[in-house]
């Protein structure tokens, strides 16, 4: 082949290449584009509806009450994503995520958003598709057990049966734990915390595994043909970090800074002392500069996000308080105080922090 069709091969393949990198390439890297996330924001704004994947069976996070409606503090926050893109707290759809579902419901644009103690790791975050946000809970797994069963600590379970839910973490932390301390037990895998309920009235298994704050919950509700919550207790040792974490799609990250941004404006709100009872007064007459942008007052914070209002946290605020006032209306009826834990503003001694609104 002459050095004039070698040229002419060489230019077409340049060019040949150049056109499958604009090919793979056409999806905007924002979340424009119509691959991985799209565009949320605009699909929740026309749809006039949030739609957000979350638990039904777990006291204090997310829970279905009798009368039918959710609580908890995950729901809290499902609310908050709704008041700041619809301006509306009840404009807001909750869709049953399991433990085997919750990715497949986010990644089929079933949901929005999954707020659902979903805990933050390396493969989840590479492999599935989601965007893990600012962590709403710091957790770990825990064990509780019956007062009565002789059991006060995990070295004291050889042998032991224990309910643990599948397609968790809880399976592998378990597994390592019991290793750890060289001794064995048998699992009793099921689909979802009423499994563990039954198997534990029946004494199938002798402890119930999970994060503690799980635990916690599910003790605060325990029947009082079990005994009642007194009858259980959940042992000291904590066998894992669980932190928990809301999670949008991947490649969509002006989505992700709304929902982002809703939840570190709370824990901004409990730094500055906003609360839902002074924000009014603190947005006519702010306390400092920072509460000012926080508030939309002296900054466009709605126009960096994409939302239609700038003062989007004023009406969070005003509906559903900031970080401890929601913490104290879920998570501590449940028997879990802050203070004291890694759940408490960094100044307090905890690992809550906001970064700064500017």
């Amino acid at each position: 082949m002459s050095s004039k069709h070698l040229l002419r091969w060489a230019v077409l393949a340049i060019a040949a290449i150049g056109l499958i990198a604009i090919a793979c390439n056409g999806d905007d890297d924002d979340g424009d584009g119509d691959g991985g996330g799209g565009n949320t924001l605009q699909t929740v704004v026309d749809r006039g509806e949030l739609k957000c994947g979350v638990k039904d069976s777990q006291p204090g996070f997310g829970n279905l009450e009798d009368d039918g409606s959710y609580s908890g503090i995950d729901v809290e926050f499902c609310k908050a994503v709704a008041i700041a893109v619809l301006g509306d707290a009840d404009a807001v759809e909750y869709v049953l995520a399991t433990a085997d579902n919750r990715f497949e419901l986010l990644a089929s644009g079933e949901i929005d958003v999954l707020i659902r103690t979903t805990t933050h790791t390396l493969s989840r975050d590479a492999d599935l598709n989601g965007d893990f946000g600012v962590t709403l809970f710091y957790d770990g797994q825990g064990m509780m057990v019956k007062v009565d069963s002789g059991f006060d600590s995990l070295s004291d379970m050889d042998g032991a049966t224990i309910c643990v839910t599948t397609g968790t973490t809880t399976e592998q932390n378990l597994n390592d734990a019991f290793e750890a301390l060289n001794i064995s037990y048998t699992p009793l895998a099921v689909a979802d915390d009423a499994g563990s309920l039954e198997n534990f009235l029946s004494d199938r298994c002798d402890g119930w595994t999970g994060d503690k704050g799980n635990l916690a919950g599910q003790r605060s509700a325990y029947p009082d043909e079990g005994g009642g919550p007194e009858a259980l207790k959940i042992l000291a040792e904590t066998m894992s970090k669980e932190p928990l974490a809301p999670v949008t799609r991947d490649n969509d990250s002006e989505w992700f800074d709304i929902v982002n941004w809703v939840a570190l404006g709370t824990i901004a709100a409990e730094e500055l002392g906003v609360t839902a009872s002074n924000v009014s007064a603190e947005a006519a007459n702010p306390s400092s500069a920072e509460t000012a942008r926080l508030l939309g007052v002296e900054s466009t914070i709605g126009d960096f996000l994409g939302l239609d209002s700038n003062t989007f946290m004023q009406d969070v605020i005003g509906e559903l308080g900031n970080y401890g006032e929601i913490y104290e209306r879920t998570v501590e009826q449940v028997g879990i105080p802050r203070a004291g834990s890694l759940n408490e503003l960094w100044t307090n001694g905890g690992l809550l922090y906001a970064p700064p609104v500017r």
